[in-house]
C-alpha cells in the first residue's frame, strides 16, 4: 500500500456566472497547481465549497479532471456528508475511479453521537463500499463540522481498519490534538491543515499537510516541505508561511483567494461563490493581492 505524503491542495471550485461548474477553469487550475509542486488534488473539501455542490456535480467534475489527464491516483476527494448513504455513493466513486484517497468527515449535525455513533459510521461505510482498494483520510474542522474525529476514535478505526483508515487531516488549528492524534494512532499519517504547522509535524512524524492556500503557493510548500525531509533550516520560511497563511485568512480565505485570482488572471468568473456565501469583489482580491507582495517583500529583505 503506498504510503501518503506531501502538500495536498484542496482545491477551489470555480464556477460560471450560470452557477455550474466552470470546467475550462477548473480543469486548468488544476493542473497549475500541481504543475507548481503540490503532490495531490482533494477536490471538494470546505475550500471547495463542498457542501453547496450537489453529489451529480461532485462526480461528474471528478471524471473530467480524469479526462483532462490528471492521474486519477493524485486526487484525494472529499466525501463526507451526514447521510451515510449519500457518503457511500460518492466515496464509491472515487474508489472505482481510481483516487488515491477519499477525505471524509465524520457524519456531522448529530453532535450527540459521540465516538460510537461516529465509528458506527465509518464502519458502515467501509462495509457498503465494499473494496479493498478503499483508503480513508478522516476529515477533522471541528469548528466547521461541530463534531472532532477524536484522538480515541482515531487509535479504534485504525485498529479496526488498519488498510482502510490511513490518514487524517487535522485543521482544528490546535497542534495539542495534531499531537495526541499521532499519539494514539502512529500508523494513520497526518497531515494538519495548514503549511504554519507544516515543518513543525514533520518534526514529529507528520506525512505533509493539506491546505487551502496551496491554491495559491504550491510551489513554496513544497520547497518547504523538501526543505524540511533534508533537514535545512527553515525558520525564516516558517515566519513567512505563517504571514502569509493569516494575509490570506483575513483576505477571506476561499472568497479571498477567488477574488486573488480574478484579479491576477483577470477571469471574473473566479468572484462566484455559490450561496450560502457571499461573490467576492476584485477590490477584495486587490486588496489581498498588495497585501502578499508587501510579505514577499520584507522577506526578500
Amino acid at each position: 500500500m503506498p504510503h501518503l505524503t506531501g502538500i495536498v491542495c484542496p482545491l477551489l471550485t470555480p464556477f460560471n456566472d450560470d452557477g455550474s461548474i466552470a470546467r475550462d477553469l477548473w480543469v486548468a487550475h488544476a493542473r497549475k497547481v500541481l504543475d507548481d509542486g503540490a503532490h495531490y488534488l482533494s477536490p471538494f473539501g470546505t475550500t471547495g465549497e463542498a457542501l453547496s455542490v450537489s453529489l451529480a456535480e461532485r462526480m461528474a467534475a471528478l471524471e473530467w479532471l480524469i479526462e483532462a489527464g490528471i492521474p486519477a491516483n493524485r486526487l484525494m476527494p472529499g466525501t463526507g456528508l451526514p447521510a451515510l448513504a449519500e457518503t457511500a455513493v460518492l466515496t464509491a466513486h472515487a474508489v472505482q475511479a481510481g483516487a488515491a484517497a477519499a477525505m471524509v468527515l465524520p457524519s456531522f449535525f448529530y453532535v450527540q453521537a459521540g465516538d460510537d455513533g461516529q465509528f458506527r459510521y465509518f464502519s458502515e461505510l467501509v462495509d457498503r463500499v465494499g473494496d479493498e482498494r478503499l483508503r480513508i483520510i478522516l476529515y477533522n474542522i471541528p469548528q466547521n463540522s461541530g463534531v472532532a474525529v477524536s484522538p480515541a476514535l482515531t487509535a479504534r478505526l485504525s485498529a479496526a481498519f488498519p488498510q482502510t483508515v490511513v490518514a487524517y487531516k487535522d485543521s482544528s488549528g490546535n497542534w495539542e490534538n495534531t499531537v495526541a492524534v499521532m499519539e494514539a494512532a502512529p500508523d494513520v499519517a497526518m497531515f494538519p491543515g495548514s503549511e504554519a504547522f507544516l515543518t513543525q509535524g514533520l518534526a514529529a512524524g507528520a506525512a505533509g499537510c493539506i491546505s487551502a492556500t496551496v491554491n495559491i503557493a504550491a510551489a513554496l510548500g513544497s520547497w518547504r516541505a523538501a526543505a524540511a525531509w533534508g533537514g535545512e533550516a527553515v525558520r525564516g520560511a516558517d515566519a513567512a508561511m505563517r504571514e502569509f497563511r493569516r494575509a490570506v485568512r483575513e483576505g477571506g480565505l476561499t472568497g479571498g483567494m477567488k477574488a486573488l485570482l480574478a484579479a491576477t488572471s483577470g477571469d471574473r468568473r473566479w468572484l462566484n461563490l455559490r450561496a450560502p456565501h457571499l461573490d467576492a469583489t476584485l477590490a477584495q482580491g486587490e486588496a489581498l493581492w498588495r497585501r502578499l507582495a508587501q510579505i514577499a517583500t520584507s522577506e526578500a529583505q
